[in-house]
């Protein structure tokens, strides 16, 4: 069975997360990807524990389905390689400081001059104009640069960071998105073209309601826990064994929740009969309703609520998360094949296509340097060349898995 992208190479020049990330993504619709670290490897191969094989588990997370390459772009040749083999590249992705590829001679324009139907995907903190275009920045960073700290957290405290990096999953699935859609317009147009994505802009447009709501009302999107700003109830609440999320704020669903509950009063209460005063007295619901379910453990309110069709789930950890059911039932967790470690648990492409999906293609990821000759003579290179370049020092095969305490620079170094 085919996949969507099978035919399409991938030049993957990136490190950290949201480059490899949205690169190990066209991998698992299909694409051939090559990815090209340079002697000291991907600096996101040291950000742990947990390591497995001494490289770091989100690295190998996100850098399955990609033959590895270590080139030395600093001597000279290394340029060189990446150039030759971007001109039998339909997809190349880097994600350096704005600046960096231009002064290496692999830019949009230096690449694209000889491959015109090159798509040159650039992934950076803020862009590449602007004031800010030469900051460094990660996830964290953006994190709180793009105002995301200023929500997240409980009322009355100190920002807090969302738990996962949701700078770098935004930029990767835009880089995605926007890789895709180039590869649409190509197939009009004949023409290649460069993709621009920012990670501040990404994590923008993934706060579009709270900023939506901000730029209307100043002061309306603020620190409020687990709850959201635009509807009451519609957050996580104490039981008597832990907590549920509970989402009730609809008319309907508000007077079903009140029946459940079996305080059928409440929906009546002129504190709380619209979602508008459940907002302005939120503290005071949550304390009237967490004196309620306190009597009752999380699975005894969720067998409930679910039986009047009110929304709502248990609060899981991911330990409890990961033995559900429904994680096997629908192949959400994957399993991929690393050379020496054995299977490895990933995660399943979350967009199914009917007749052709996404599967993990039989390479795990890699060692650092692993198929430097490989790619090389698969992508134009004569064995000698190859050779020259190993023996030069240029590029470097099989190298040695890194010492985890040896990792230097960051997102955009």
């Amino acid at each position: 069975m085919t996949r969507p992208l099978e035919g399409i190479r991938v030049l993957d020049l990136s490190q950290g997360a949201a480059g490899p990330w949205c690169a190990m993504l066209l991998g698992d619709l299909g694409a051939e990807v090559a990815k090209v670290e340079p002697p000291g490897g991907d600096w996101g191969r040291t950000l742990g524990p947990p390591f497995v094989d001494g490289v770091a588990t989100c690295f190998l997370a996100m850098n399955r389905n990609k033959r590895g390459a270590a080139i030395d772009l600093k001597k000279p040749g290394g340029s060189s390689i990446v150039t030759r083999m971007a001109s039998l590249a339909d997809v190349v992705i880097e994600n350096f400081r704005p600046g960096v590829v231009e002064r290496l001679g692999i830019g949009y324009e230096d690449l694209s001059a000889q491959n015109a139907r090159l798509i040159y995907l650039s992934i950076s903190a803020y862009g590449r104009t602007g004031p800010w275009r030469d900051r460094p920045g990660v996830d964290g960073v953006i994190q709180a640069t793009s105002g995301i700290m200023s929500v997240t957290g409980e009322a009355g405290r100190g920002p807090v960071r969302v738990g996962f990096p949701i700078a770098d999953t935004a930029g990767a699935m835009f880089g995605l998105q926007g890789v895709l859609a180039a590869l649409l317009d190509r197939e009009k147009t004949g023409q290649g073209q460069r993709v621009d994505v920012s990670l501040l802009q990404s994590a923008l447009a993934f706060q579009l309601p709270v900023l939506a709501m901000h730029m209307e009302s100043p002061g309306s999107a603020r620190r409020q826990g687990s709850g959201a700003p635009y509807s009451s109830p519609n957050e996580a609440y104490r039981t008597g064994d832990g907590y549920l999320m509970v989402a009730a704020y609809m008319p309907e669903r508000w007077m079903r929740f009140c029946r459940a509950i079996e305080h059928p009063e409440l929906a009546f209460d002129v504190r709380f009969d619209t979602n508008t005063k459940r907002l302005s007295a939120r503290s005071e619901l949550t304390e009237v309703i967490e004196s309620i379910l306190v009597e009752r453990s999380t699975a005894e309110w969720v067998s409930i609520l679910e039986s009047a069709d009110v929304m709502c789930a248990p609060v899981l950890e991911y330990d409890d998360l990961l033995n559900e059911v429904q994680l096997r039932e629908t192949e959400a967790l994957w399993q991929v094949e690393h050379p020496t470690a054995g299977d490895i648990p990933a995660l399943r492409y979350p967009a199914q296509l009917g007749t052709n999906p996404a599967a993990p293609q039989p390479l795990a990821t890699h060692h650092l340097g692993e198929h430097s000759i490989d790619i090389l003579t698969d992508w134009g290179f004569s064995n000698d060349e190859a050779s020259e370049y190993l023996a030069a020092g240029v590029i470097t095969q099989s190298g040695p898995i890194l010492d985890n305490t040896t990792a230097k620079g960051n997102h955009n170094d």
